[in-house]
């Protein structure tokens, strides 16, 4: 597997590895709630609340990243460039997670910016 759908395939499982804090979390208030677990997530403060929304935030990063590096995929141009804007979008989406996680907005709010322009460049870059 190229590094270019290694970064893809990161990006797409991202969602399921920031649910391991959100889990914990969860089970730290009261157990983990697996009858009704998105009712348990609007009650977490702090910690919980924010590895909540990183987690769904992953989701939504699926929705700009995936197809700009399906189009990539598409036009049979993955070059360096290409894989150096991917493997950037994926070290943007870790610091946005930590970030997240550990309160730092200024620095989350810069991550997700400069993810978006790397995921809008890809998509250009493929013409």
């Amino acid at each position: 597997m190229t590094l270019f759908l290694s970064c893809l395939l990161i990006v797409c499982i991202m969602p399921f590895l920031a649910k391991i804090p959100l889990a914990v979390a969860m089970h730290r208030h009261g157990g983990y709630n697996n009858s009704l677990p998105r009712e348990q997530q609007q009650q977490l403060k702090g910690f919980g609340a924010r590895a909540t929304a990183a987690h769904y935030n992953c989701f939504e990063a699926i929705t700009y990243f995936a197809p700009a590096a399906l189009v990539v995929l598409a036009t049979s141009s993955v070059g360096s460039l290409h894989v150096a804007l991917a493997a950037s979008f994926v070290v943007c989406r870790l610091v946005y997670l930590l970030c997240y996680w550990y309160a730092w907005d200024t620095l989350r709010s810069v991550a997700f910016v400069v993810g978006l322009a790397l995921s809008v460049g890809l998509f250009f870059t493929a013409f």
